[in-house]
């Protein structure tokens, strides 16, 4: 049987370093991979669904229509004038993006799940921020329901967000215990 080391050792340093390099690439993997689905998805919507009347798929249960939303969740804010309303929102997603980004690296104790919520959340906020900086709104494209109980407009960055935060709740649930 081998024994451990009980400083700090170089066998601690590169188990420690392995540990970042796993945790960065699950970070960065996630945190592409949504950016790049929702980038997709936006920009198929917008040249296959602009002007078009809505696609009901599924017994209505999924339409798809494309929509450019200059304001926040279902709009909030969308009639503030346009140099407040972009300040607004392009420094609230980069000021939240980046306190949860270095939230992300900082914390070196948080399981995969956290940090998999965590490059969620910011995924959809760095999704929709590409839309407001480059187009100054953002594209949605998604309503889901049941008759007349229906989602707002949403877009994969929006999912990506709501996701995040159920499984960071997940997490901190586990952590705690039963």
């Amino acid at each position: 049987m081998l024994a451990r080391p009980t400083g700090g050792g170089p066998a601690l340093d590169c188990a420690a370093t392995m540990k970042s390099v796993r945790r960065l690439f699950l970070l960065a993997s996630v945190t592409v991979s949504c950016v790049s689905c929702d980038q997709v998805t936006k920009s198929l919507a917008g040249s296959e669904l602009a002007g078009r009347p809505a696609v009901s798929l599924l017994g209505d249960t999924i339409r798809l229509s494309y929509a450019e939303n200059p304001g926040g969740f279902l709009s909030l804010g969308a009639e503030l004038a346009e140099p407040l309303r972009s300040w607004l929102f392009v420094g609230f997603t980069v000021a939240t993006v980046a306190a949860l980004l270095a939230i992300a690296i900082a914390r070196p104790s948080s399981d995969r799940l956290h940090l998999a919520g965590l490059a969620l959340v910011i995924s959809g906020g760095a999704g929709n921020l590409i839309d407001r900086v480059t187009l100054g709104a953002v594209r949605d494209f998604l309503n889901v329901g049941i008759g007349p109980v229906r989602t707002g407009v949403f877009n994969v960055a929006d999912l990506a967000i709501a996701t995040g935060v159920v499984v960071l709740f997940a997490a901190s649930r586990r952590a705690r215990g039963p």
